[in-house]
């Protein structure tokens, strides 16, 4: 093989390669089915230029694009403002709604149990303590009770940022349990949800048995938006990899849960963002007893709205795509 007759045949692929690099990660995503196919090619020409003796300038440069391609392809991207702006007001909102059925019937379920256990506790009194023991509702009477050292306050909490900590903490854990629960073919998932939209209702009730209801909804109103929907999310995320797995649609096992994955990962993310703005106001809003009610009651009444106009309108023109479940 001639150096000539070598460089002919090859030389516009590295020309296009060359272009790529000089772009950077703009034009590698123009291009990203062909480029590491591409890039193994060029590292065979190199190879092929060294064994063959050819001009040293070439084998240069040859060696240089391989390793500006290497680099590109293997990096990571960097820190971008503008990636962070385009998941929250874009890719997690469109893969919400891309699966809106789903999101309705979690819902349903999770807080169908709770107006349900309220009603029947509210009745039923003594029914609470077979849903939660009597140690778990003597401290919501304590921290429900405005006459209590621990008013607002878990056991052992002493500052705000203790407080934050606690929150992130366990709100995020229940989220996991929601979502990893899914792993077992979704079951897992609509068994958590249904368990914690009990145990709220049983709570609830017990509360207002008790006479500190005032003090309890103007406490939650704040931050429950935020929370009990990312919960709910968290749980929707789960089902949806539990549902993937058994309806493939025609895709190995395998490929059905990475299409899944393109929704629920999304999902999952974004429900973790909404339970860390969640603990921030339950640690430094909520717990504000010393504000009026009815600023309080207004504040959590205007987050409501604006998630469900977030979920409604944010990035309507790049929905997620994705079956829905």
């Amino acid at each position: 093989m001639t150096q000539q007759a070598f460089v002919k045949r090859r030389e516009q692929d590295w020309k296009e390669l060359e272009r790529i690099v000089t772009g950077g990660r703009r034009e590698l995503r123009k291009k990203a089915a062909w480029f590491p196919q591409a890039l193994r090619e060029l590292t065979g020409d190199l190879n092929t230029a060294r064994s063959h003796g050819f001009d040293p300038s070439l084998i240069e440069k040859l060696n240089r694009l391989t390793l500006e391609g290497s680099q590109l392809l293997y990096s990571r991207e960097p820190f971008s403002f503008k990636k962070i702006y385009a998941f929250v007001f874009k890719t997690f909102p469109g893969a919400v709604r891309s699966q809106w059925r789903s999101f309705a019937a979690c819902s349903l379920i999770f807080y169908g149990l709770a107006a349900f256990t309220v009603l029947v506790c509210l009745r039923f009194p003594d029914f609470t303590f077979e849903l939660m023991s009597r140690w778990e509702a003597s401290n919501l009477e304590e921290m429900y009770n405005p006459e209590s050292e621990y008013y607002l306050n878990p056991r052992e909490i002493s500052t705000d940022a203790d407080m934050f900590g606690y929150y992130i903490f366990n709100n995020v854990s229940i989220a996991f349990r929601n979502f990893a629960g899914g792993l077992v073919v979704g079951i897992g998932s609509l068994l958590s949800l249904a368990f914690n939209g009990i145990f709220l209702g049983a709570a609830a009730a017990h509360i207002i048995n008790k006479g500190f209801q005032d003090t309890f909804f103007s406490f939650i109103i704040g931050h429950s938006g935020f929370e009990l929907t990312a919960l709910v999310l968290s749980a929707q995320a789960g089902l949806h990899l539990g549902y993937r797995f058994f309806i493939t649609k025609g895709l190995t096992r395998g490929e059905s849960l990475r299409e899944a994955g393109k929704i629920s990962l999304p999902i999952i993310a974004g429900s973790t963002i909404m339970l860390v703005i969640a603990a921030a106001l339950e640690a430094f809003w909520s717990s504000r007893h010393e504000l009026p009610k009815e600023l309080r009651y207004g504040a959590g009444v205007f987050f409501i709205i604006l998630l469900a106009v977030y979920f409604i309108a944010a990035g309507r023109r790049t929905d997620a795509t994705g079956s829905e479940a």
